[in-house]
């Protein structure tokens, strides 16, 4: 039997915190594909879950019904006219492609709208008004699970991987447990569990402990129960005031047994027992750049993660503590970016390459967080379209754009200096632009985690700063209103 698929993708982390709203625009300006001939053209084998889902339907012999796929920057909420767009082309093609017999989600799990706190809740809860036929799920490990979104879908399958790397596999196996479900194999549903807690498992990071303990437990639960189908431990997105913020544990089984739950339940305890554990060290931006000053450089680069004006998160990535710090610091050879600047983009754009200048350069969304414009002189070395082909661990094959954008050397510094608010996760990014990080003595990039997969291979070390962007992890300098309380550490 020929089973239909619906498919769709509709990805946003939203930081509540932020001024700048996420509109229609936002996503055209990464990725809104529409119907099937645009989503196969932009991600066909890309590293994505739309292209995981299609390795599931070559491999099960669907009818793959596509709708959109739809990705933004992380920044704050979700307008409500974007919203509804998408929403809108996924409950028509449903409505029009009827009768299916599955549909295939590709979600964030952290996306605020202006209306709906818990966004993909609200996806989930309109495609259920229109049938009842299993549903499974993609999640980031990111994610901020509400109880009801986890009992309006089948199968549910985060990331496992921080640096994200598995979305196409993990979309696959979602899809494998959707065929299952289909044929009636197996009767899944998701059991659920939380604590009062903000954020835990240190960040979701799972190159360290606790996540490493806490996957290789879930491994072990999988392994001693075959109706045991997938194990997602969600570290949650702490830079969203809303009431399901927070880490959680779903269990997706065939059948209902109390053992489920308890897994979950077990999972959570060991989370909340590490909820104080944090790997990084975060210096700030004068200690990291007196660290760049004096680092004997034996070929490969000191990388500094500028951990709070990572746009991954939603901060603005034009914060310019960092690059004031390492100018006053006199570091040579080193280079600094994505610098979020679109003014300053274009001015550098129509100057041309080999143009001397001097501008206000980044610290214009909110200079409270991460410090305000630089009046800089230097040269501009290369300008460009900035698309550019991503060939990392996490979307190697995917094509993404910067926008006009323009290297500013300064100083010594090379600073990419883009109009696309994106993090740094791929060499490319600055490769595509002339600059070769690998043979620079100093790297400066707008990343917390994903940039490892990429940059800790060619690395001489690795060190991370809080430049008191909007992404900081002083949750001290935000005001939450609307999360449940009590909740750990905001009420210790």
């Amino acid at each position: 039997m020929t089973f239909r698929v619906l498919t769709a993708q509709f990805m946003h982390e939203t930081n509540t915190f932020a001024r700048l709203g996420t509109d229609l625009a936002a996503f055209e300006r990464l990725v809104l594909a529409r119907g099937g001939d645009e989503i196969m053209s932009r991600l066909e084998n890309t590293n994505t879950e739309i292209a995981g889902y299609m390795d599931a339907a070559l491999d099960h012999g669907w009818e793959l019904v596509f709708t959109v796929a739809a990705m933004a920057n992380p920044l704050g909420r979700v307008t409500d006219d974007a919203f509804e767009h998408v929403v809108g082309l996924i409950t028509e093609g449903l409505e029009q492609s009827q009768p299916v017999d599955g549909i295939a989600l590709a979600l964030h799990g952290a996306m605020v709208s202006d209306t709906h706190e818990d966004a993909e809740g609200e996806v989930v809860r309109r495609l259920r008004e229109i049938t009842h036929v299993p549903i499974c799920c993609t999640l980031d490990l990111h994610a901020n699970v509400a109880p009801a979104f986890a009992g309006r879908v089948d199968v549910l399958c985060s990331y496992l991987t921080y640096p994200h790397i598995d979305m196409r596999a993990r979309a696959h196996r979602a899809g494998d447990l959707l065929q299952r479900a289909m044929t009636g194999d197996i009767a899944p549903r998701v059991f659920f569990s939380r604590r009062s807690m903000l954020q835990g498992a240190d960040g979701g990071r799972t190159d360290v402990e606790p996540m490493i303990a806490l996957q290789a437990k879930a491994r072990r639960f999988m392994a001693g129960d075959g109706r045991v189908l997938d194990i997602s431990i969600n570290a949650g997105f702490s830079q969203a005031d809303i009431h399901d913020v927070g880490p959680s544990v779903t269990v997706t089984a065939d059948g209902d047994d109390p053992r489920f739950q308890e897994m979950a339940d077990d999972l959570m305890a060991d989370i909340w027992e590490a909820r104080d554990v944090v790997n990084n060290h975060y210096l700030d931006v004068a200690e990291a750049a007196d660290i760049a000053r004096r680092f004997n450089h034996t070929g490969k680069p000191l990388v500094i993660a500028d951990y709070a004006d990572n746009p991954g998160a939603g901060a603005y990535g034009d914060a310019t503590n960092l690059l004031k710090a390492m100018l006053d610091a006199g570091l040579d050879e080193a280079c600094f970016g994505a610098l979020h600047d679109p003014a300053a983009a274009a001015a550098l754009v129509a100057a041309g390459a080999g143009a001397r200048t001097t501008l206000p350069l980044g610290g214009k969304t909110d200079p409270s967080f991460g410090g305000p414009p630089l009046d800089l002189s230097g040269e501009v070395i290369q300008t460009s379209d900035g698309v550019t082909v991503l060939d990392g661990p996490m979307f190697a094959g995917m094509m993404k754009s910067f926008g006009p954008t323009a290297v500013f050397r300064t100083g010594g510094i090379d600073v990419l200096v883009v109009s696309n608010l994106m993090q740094i996760i791929d060499l490319q990014q600055f490769l595509a632009h002339g600059i070769d990080p690998r043979t620079k003595k100093t790297v400066a990039l707008k990343s917390m985690q994903h940039f490892r997969a990429a940059y800790e291979p060619m690395a001489e070390r690795v060190i991370v700063c809080d430049s008191g962007a909007l992404a900081t992890p002083d949750l001290s300098r935000f005001t939450y209103r609307h999360v449940r309380r009590p909740l750990y550490p905001l009420d210790p």
